[in-house]
């Protein structure tokens, strides 16, 4: 069961016994934590009959006394239990889970790691509760997760703007989704996003990004360029070396992957370099700029200062001026 079926059954009121929430990406897992937290019992209900145990203070036999216990004037009891990646032998519930307490709402957070599916506590799981996967979102379905929420709530996004929120905030889900949320309380419904909004209400400059770099490189225009990287040198905080280089790496990727597509229709290329479509006339053009020999050579350049913005080969060199001096070197 994936996270928006698992929501649409919550909102129907259509239980399961037990939760087992576990993966990398801990936004859909405190998503659905909470939705059960605040939506199965009424405030009146939740004195007796919700409890919360943390896994670096409870054991497996503390859960299950837990889960065992009937409710008191209510038709459920919730007992969720976070941190549960610290509980030893948390396999040892799979004698709760064979014949689990239908009045209890069982929930269990598995931040981080997952556990073995072939085994047979996993395969128990999913005979008798929801077993739900979390996975880490990748770069590439950042701007399409963003269109997604934002869609949800009756908002749209211009590419542009989706692309900056994607290359500025990275794949933290909670931190992209406590963004938007501004841009969802400060702007009426219907509204579709621009960059001049991000700006104003998230703070992204428009004008000096990441993405506004690519293009100014893509495009080699070096006065833009050169604008860009120096307001980066100056604002290392908000524009820090590592981000810079790990997306100009992918972006350039991209180009030299663009040199050896056999089909170059507008929708493989989309497709081959998983980016909007709208995008793939500027990475035509950009093609035509840098050749394969000097996307090779780019690619150099970008590991060296890689290792020089963690210190190797680099006594005194600030992370402004690696940027720099870096960017002059890909021009050139």
């Amino acid at each position: 069961m994936n996270y928006e079926d698992i929501l649409a059954n919550l909102k129907k009121k259509i239980y399961h016994p037990v939760y087992f929430l576990m993966g990398e990406e801990s936004y859909f897992i405190d998503q659905i934590t909470d939705y059960i937290s605040k939506n199965v019992l009424t405030e009146a209900e939740k004195g007796f009959n919700q409890h919360t145990l943390y896994g670096k203070d409870t054991d497996v036999d503390t859960i299950i006394t837990h889960a065992r216990r009937f409710p008191m004037m209510a038709n459920h009891q919730v007992v969720i239990v976070k941190e549960a990646q610290n509980i030893k032998k948390i396999e040892d519930l799979d004698t709760y889970i064979k014949a689990p307490l239908k009045s209890t709402i069982l929930v269990i957070n598995y931040k981080y790691k997952t556990i073995d599916k072939r085994k047979s506590f996993a395969k128990q799981l999913g005979k008798t509760s929801v077993l739900f996967e979390s996975k880490k979102i990748y770069d590439n379905q950042l701007p399409s997760w963003i269109n997604s929420y934002l869609s949800a709530h009756e908002y749209s996004i211009a590419p542009q703007a989706s692309a900056m929120l994607a290359e500025y905030l990275g794949t933290n889900l909670s931190k992209v989704s406590n963004e938007l949320d501004k841009l969802i309380i400060s702007l009426p419904k219907g509204t579709q996003i621009t960059p001049d909004h991000i700006e104003k209400n998230i703070g992204i400059s428009k004008d000096y990004n990441i993405f506004e770099l690519q293009n100014a490189l893509g495009e080699k225009n070096i006065l833009k360029t050169n604008q860009i990287i120096n307001y980066f040198a100056a604002n290392p905080a908000t524009s820090p070396i590592p981000r810079t280089i790990s997306s100009l790496y992918y972006y350039f990727m991209k180009i030299l992957t663009y040199h050896f597509l056999t089909d170059k229709s507008p929708n493989a290329i989309a497709s081959a370099l998983q980016v909007n479509p709208y995008f793939v006339r500027s990475y035509t053009a950009a093609a035509k700029v840098y050749t394969p020999k000097k996307l090779v050579a780019i690619m150099e350049i970008l590991r060296e200062y890689d290792m020089k913005s963690k210190g190797f080969g680099n006594v005194s060199t600030s992370a402004g001026d690696l940027q720099k001096e870096m960017i002059y070197k890909i021009l050139h």
